[in-house]
């Protein structure tokens, strides 16, 4: 089949070589431009860029797809389907129209739960027992398309969003080459739109732990948050990152460091204890307790979060 791709993670890398390696002609691939990135700003491919350049593929980086004339690469390559996967653009009716057989999505929920930006975090956040991927028609509307195919997978007890997001990566690619494959005989299921949720796109204000909050709830949003943007805590006004943490056991007014060692910082919460496992100083490299402690002994008794 002529498939153009649409995507920009690494999200979207299996799905693209996933495409490649089952026999698919993908005569355009589309992604973001370059942004800058890292501590020197410079402009930086995305991942699904420098995949279409390891495997010699056309390579489009419009800014937009509103306009006529950025459209016609599009028009040109004469697609039967176009695939998107994390592309992070909009694409107008007059794209949507152009392929044969449609446009369809990898979408990193169950729909018509977590329609929208960040499905994955919000899906932790919540305590979802289950997520999953579906392949989708799209429509003009958010994540509203018909359901084509749909795989779900639990979400463990420590997983992290960068953990969740590489299962549903491989998950949705091998979910969207089976599609392709039965696409003429698979029934598009209308989703029930009074069941919708909306994961928002995640603020780095969200990122600030509420130690009142039960130990559960600040487990999920440092689960949630790794890798982006990190769930961000102060010690004697000096901002921390936690990366990992446990259940614990202690209690306390919230945010008292309760005890530590190589084991873990306990802080005490609005309910229950956690341990944090890994911590970031702001400047420097993420640590493991006993390292952290090393570098920076932490008195018991002290509050975090003031």
């Amino acid at each position: 089949m002529r498939v153009v791709f649409a995507g920009t993670p690494p999200f979207a890398v299996a799905a693209l070589e996933a495409l490649l390696a089952a026999g698919h002609d993908v005569p355009l691939v589309l992604t973001q431009p370059d942004r800058p990135a890292g501590r020197g700003l410079r402009l930086t491919a995305s991942a699904v860029s420098e995949c279409a350049a390891r495997h010699g593929l056309a390579l489009y980086k419009p800014p937009s797809l509103k306009l006529p004339e950025s459209q016609g690469p599009i028009r040109e390559a004469m697609p039967d389907v176009m695939v998107v996967a994390a592309y992070g653009l909009i694409l107008p009716a007059a794209v949507l129209a152009m392929p044969g057989k449609g446009c369809i999505n990898i979408h990193a929920s169950l729909l018509p739960r977590w329609r929208g930006a960040a499905p994955i975090q919000r899906a932790i956040l919540a305590g979802d027992p289950e997520t999953g991927v579906c392949i989708m028609q799209m429509e003009t509307g958010l994540d509203t398309g018909p359901v084509l195919l749909e795989r779900s997978i639990p979400i463990a007890p420590r997983d992290t969003a960068a953990g969740l997001t590489r299962s549903l990566a491989a998950l949705g690619a091998e979910a969207l080459v089976d599609a392709l494959g039965r696409l003429e005989s698979l029934a598009p299921k209308p989703q029930d739109a009074t069941r919708a949720t909306y994961a928002a796109k995640i603020d780095k204000s969200e990122a600030r732990i509420d130690w009142t909050r039960s130990a559960r709830d600040v487990d999920r949003q440092i689960r949630a948050f790794n890798p982006v943007p990190g769930a961000e805590t102060t010690w004697k006004g000096q901002s921390l990152k936690i990366w990992e943490a446990l259940p614990a056991t202690g209690s306390g007014p919230p945010g008292t460091l309760l005890g530590s060692g190589p084991e873990g910082l306990v802080i005490a919460c609005g309910e229950g204890a956690l341990a944090a496992l890994e911590i970031q100083r702001q400047g420097s490299k993420r640590l493991g307790a006993g390292d952290f402690l090393r570098g920076y002994p932490l008195e018991a008794g002290g509050l975090f979060g003031i």
